[in-house]
């Protein structure tokens, strides 16, 4: 039983009816899913570096429990205060972004962390729900309006976003912001031509990024040439899934969290293959496949372009990441230090998600003129 009832005309009262719950409990239990797996996998990371043992588990507690608060906010909004916080984002974001390319902390050759009160931050995660739905409305009023130049003024935003996530380097996440584009210009109304140039323009871009970025051709390389071998992280992940069979070792039984530098962060799928075996990890990838479908399913009932574009945008990079970061998991692809949504050990990740979903979470929401069935 819940305490509002259909005709509670209150801010709280509104937002609970026209609210997607199922969509929401489902993001919930993921979060839940994360506490669970950063007290399981972080504690060995802690204690190789000399930090207190449940250190990153008490702070991603932290941040998941803002997050999951951060999302109900931003779904209390409507669509135009979605669109506005996008924008305030987006400008944000790419303003700290130019920041730290001048200021910022270089780690593991990569400079992507900006150091604010001994806080670390990283803005380039926000820039990508925020460039979602900012998109998007270019798109959408494009379409409304002939002479707004939305394709051309979308197009400049993407050059400069992915412009600046491959000075930092950080290629992965330059696909998936580009992905993003795509899909949402592909469904706006991209002409066939466009398509086949985005396809050779895919391709190129890959290629050129084997050959610029070191990082790059040395993990295509490994992936490539069995003879090569694995790399150290990858190989460790596949013996954690062979260890852990269908049921797993049990919750704290995993050794592969001992050796494994990333296994609180990139890595973290392995231990929940270790520990809670491969039934787990169905669950795990259920979620994640729930939550796409639901929101898609949701958001085609409905008859505004911008909600159409804006989502797919947001669950476009919702799976992509989730998709990429278990593929890499499994040396399905090479790895791209990509991080698994709201399980994966990071603040500003698991924030900029909390964002995104909340932003997916309000632009679903029932409205009067929404043709959204419950």
């Amino acid at each position: 039983m819940t305490t509002w009832s259909r005709t509670d005309t209150s801010l709280i009262g509104r937002w609970w009816w026209t609210l997607d719950r199922w969509l929401f409990f489902a993001v919930f239990g993921l979060g839940l899913v994360g506490v669970i797996l950063a007290f399981a996998a972080s504690p060995p990371v802690a204690d190789r570096i000399g930090l207190d043992t449940f250190y990153f588990a008490r702070r991603q507690m932290v941040f998941i429990t803002l997050a999951i608060g951060l999302m109900i906010m931003v779904s209390l909004l409507s669509l135009r205060g979605v669109r506005r916080l996008a924008a305030l984002t987006t400008l944000g974001a790419i303003s700290l972004m130019v920041v730290t390319l001048i200021v910022g902390v270089e780690i593991k050759g990569a400079v992507r962390w900006l150091q604010i009160g001994g806080v670390s931050l990283q803005a380039s995660e926000f820039v990508k729900p925020g460039f979602a739905v900012v998109a998007a409305w270019l798109f959408a009023h494009r379409r409304l309006d002939d002479h707004f130049p939305g394709y051309i003024l979308a197009c400049g935003l993407c050059a400069i976003v992915v412009g600046l996530l491959l000075l930092q380097p950080d290629v992965g996440m330059s696909l998936l912001v580009f992905a993003i584009w795509a899909v949402q210009f592909f469904v706006a109304g991209m002409p066939l031509v466009f398509v086949a140039g985005l396809a050779f323009l895919v391709f190129g871009s890959s290629v050129g990024a084997y050959f610029v970025f070191d990082h790059v051709r040395i993990r295509v390389d490994r992936f490539l040439d069995p003879e090569a071998g694995l790399g150290y992280q990858v190989a460790r992940s596949l013996d954690a899934f062979r260890n852990g069979g269908w049921a797993g070792r049990g919750p704290g039984e995993g050794r592969v969290k001992e050796g494994l530098p990333d296994a609180h962060s990139d890595f973290v799928f392995a231990v929940v293959g270790e520990e809670f075996g491969l039934i787990a990890c169905f669950i795990v990838l259920a979620l994640f496949v729930f939550i796409v479908l639901r929101g898609f399913s949701r958001v085609l009932k409905d008859q505004d372009l911008f909600v159409l574009l804006a989502v797919a945008g947001l669950l476009t990079q919702f799976g992509l990441q989730a998709l990429i970061n278990m593929a890499s998991t499994v040396n399905l692809m090479p790895p791209k230090g990509m991080t698994l949504p709201f399980m994966s050990y990071g603040g500003s990740s698991t924030l900029a998600l909390g964002l995104g979903l909340g932003m997916v979470l309000a632009l679903t929401r029932l409205r009067p003129n929404s043709q959204v069935l419950r």
